[in-house]
């Protein structure tokens, strides 16, 4: 994409912008119709020409003029086709102004509230997919704002509303948008959004006031039953008005803040003096109205921070960030300060296009995150990840039989030798199967698996690090933090969720050899060095060790291993060899069971097993950098 447009189409007022790939640093706010933010309404002209913003609503050749449909959208059909109208003269200003290109590589970001669902998201995108518009995608306005908020050189606040609890308060002309940020990610809140409070509930008193004020109200009123047109464009200049006066509260104390519209009627033209003053701005604010049950603005907004408040069940927010024309009000940050004490409240200079900035940079930031998870695709795809993996899969032998080989000796192979020599085995030929199955069974266990964390910890950071030099490059590139591609800084062992049963390090072939070696000191007690000096201990032994003696010399050690390995020795002179004796020849020969795995990993592993290894490990880590790939959206905002 080439270029990415941000279309904040508000109830009452809407705004444009552009945020060009290369030439531009910040999103462009584009006039329409000479205006930047201008009138949501549209008007059909008699000879078929299609008017919207200010011009629309005082047009003497209008047959048909709409105001106010975005509100209705939710509730009223006839809404999308007065937002396609509108939608439809937007795009045709943009291109005959030149400020958009037919057929340019571009997109269109359009914001709704954060209480829309994803069916009403897709047939709002629908209307300007039907209207003609360059591919578009809805995005939440509260996460516009947000996103506005972190690029904004005006803030500094980017990392801050990264890492900290937020709550993003939208204030437009008809409704209140609500969304919680945690983590950089939006969180649904309990009062589903959207409150239907804005701006316009003060317009209205404003402008309600100023006819009773007026020597002119009934003609006023008269023009306003006659002429929905002329009270729209009444209602936009009490905004405005209203907007100028909470801008600078201090200044109106010793000035007039008053403007006058003409009203037509006949010869003599109506006038109504639209006006603020402290009298005025605290009716605005504490009026009890009807459309909000009974309450005024500042309770029902007082009651919907209560609501938000109470739906957040994690942390509470540490920044607020205010957006919308209204926003600029001073009394807004003490309400917001009163329900959240501990909370900073901040805004732009310029909250009235926070939302429009905000869509542009997020087309800029989707179409980065694209380019930037494609090229992770690419790595995962490849072979790159497996080759290091097998690089480093000895050394993960190495360190895990190093880790393993004493606690299957400790709990497997010494209570094994101790129940053969209590009885509970007849045959040294039948440890075998018994201390395979036991040892399997022990590599199973959560205690293994604990064993083995350590090994395994220590290993995947030795495989991340030389990850990384590929990882990073890719990050730099995108501007994303290399951090978040890497294994050991980015996540936790647990979060990782690489597995490395201890079964898969000593499979089938590998638990034959600790068997063998396991085995071997059995024999060793029976038939080498202190254990045939034991065993000829006593009268017994006497015979018995003339016995082995002969056997030896008949038929040579190999056989004789193999006869007692197949014979049926008596109890008591198992008994003969002391628990201790066992215990000491364990860790004798402890070390040489270790080289003699590591010899026979070197030189006879089953190359079967290390390639399934790699590959199940490979798998687990190019899952992860998938993972991680998903959560850089924010950063990147």
């Amino acid at each position: 994409m080439d270029r990415f447009y941000g279309f904040d189409l508000g109830d009452a007022e809407s705004a444009v912008t552009r945020l060009d790939k290369i030439k531009n640093l910040v999103p462009e706010v584009l006039s329409v119709n000479e205006a930047k933010s201008f009138i949501t309404a549209y008007a059909m002209l008699k000879d078929g020409k299609l008017l919207i913003g200010e011009g629309a609503c005082y047009n003497p050749d209008a047959i048909k003029r709409k105001d106010r449909f975005k509100s209705r959208f939710l509730v009223d059909p006839e809404a999308s086709k007065d937002i396609k109208s509108f939608a439809s003269g937007v795009l045709g200003e943009l291109y005959l102004s030149g400020q958009l290109i037919q057929g340019e590589d571009c997109c269109f970001y359009i914001g709704c509230p954060a209480g829309w669902d994803r069916v009403a998201r897709e047939e709002y995108r629908q209307i300007f997919e039907q209207t003609g518009y360059p591919p578009a995608k809805i995005i939440s306005e509260s996460r516009a704002a947000l996103v506005s908020a972190c690029q904004s050189k005006h803030l500094q606040v980017g990392y801050d509303i990264l890492n900290k609890p937020v709550l993003v308060v939208d204030i437009g002309s008809s409704t209140t948008d609500f969304a919680y940020i945690m983590g950089g990610r939006e969180v649904e809140l309990k009062t589903g959004g959207e409150v239907f409070l804005g701006g316009g509930v003060m317009d209205e008193i404003l402008l309600e006031e100023s006819i009773k004020l007026s020597k002119d109200e009934k003609k006023i009123r008269r023009i306003f039953e006659e002429s929905e047109p002329w009270h729209s464009y009444c209602d936009f200049a009490a905004r405005r008005l209203k907007e100028k006066y909470f801008a600078d509260e201090e200044y109106w104390k010793d000035n007039e803040c008053r403007q006058t519209v003409s009203l037509p009627h006949g010869l003599i033209p109506a006038k109504l003096v639209l006006q603020m003053n402290e009298k005025i701005a605290d009716k605005l604010l504490n009026q009890k109205v009807d459309r909000l049950d009974h309450k005024s603005f500042k309770e029902v907004f007082l009651d919907s921070l209560e609501q938000a408040k109470d739906a957040i069940d994690d942390r509470q927010p540490e920044l607020i960030f205010l957006t919308g024309g209204v926003s600029k009000m001073p009394v807004i940050r003490q309400w917001c300060r009163q329900v959240f004490p501990d909370a900073v409240v901040i805004s732009s200079s310029e909250p009235e296009f926070s939302v429009a900035s905000g869509l542009a940079w997020c087309g800029k930031i989707d179409d980065e995150l694209r380019q930037f998870k494609e090229e992770i695709s690419r790595l995962v795809e490849s072979s790159i990840v497996e080759k290091i993996v097998e690089k480093h899969i000895n050394s993960l032998y190495h360190d895990a039989v190093e880790a393993m080989v004493e606690p299957i000796l400790e709990h497997v192979a010494l209570p094994i030798t101790q129940r053969w020599r209590e009885g509970g085995i007849e045959k040294l030929s039948e440890i075998d199967a018994i201390m395979e199955k036991e040892i399997d069974d022990y590599l199973h266990t959560d205690e293994a698996r604990n064993l083995l964390m350590k090994p395994v910890s220590k290993w995947l950071k030795t495989v991340s690090y030389e990850l990384e030099e590929f990882t990073m490059p890719i990050c730099v590139k995108h501007n994303v933090p290399y951090s978040a591609l890497s294994l050991n800084s980015f996540l936790s062992m647990s979060d990782i969720e690489i597995n490395v049963e201890a079964k898969s390090l000593f499979a089938l072939k590998e638990i034959t050899w600790l068997i063998d070696a396991t085995v071997s000191i059995v024999i060793g007690l029976l038939c080498g060095g202190g254990g045939l000096a034991i065993i000829a201990q006593g009268l017994p032994g006497i015979v018995a060790g003339a016995v082995v003696s002969l056997l030896i010399l008949a038929l040579g050690k190999e056989k004789m291993q193999e006869m007692l390995l197949n014979s049926r020795i008596p109890k008591p002179m198992r008994l003969m060899i002391p628990k201790s004796y066992l215990r000491a020849r364990l860790d004798v020969i402890s070390d040489q069971v270790k080289n003699s795995l590591y010899e026979k990993l070197e030189q006879e592993k089953n190359e079967e097993i290390t390639e399934r290894l790699v590959k199940e490990i490979s798998m687990q880590i190019e899952t992860c950098l998938a993972k991680m790939a998903e959560v850089v959206e924010i950063p990147l905002g």
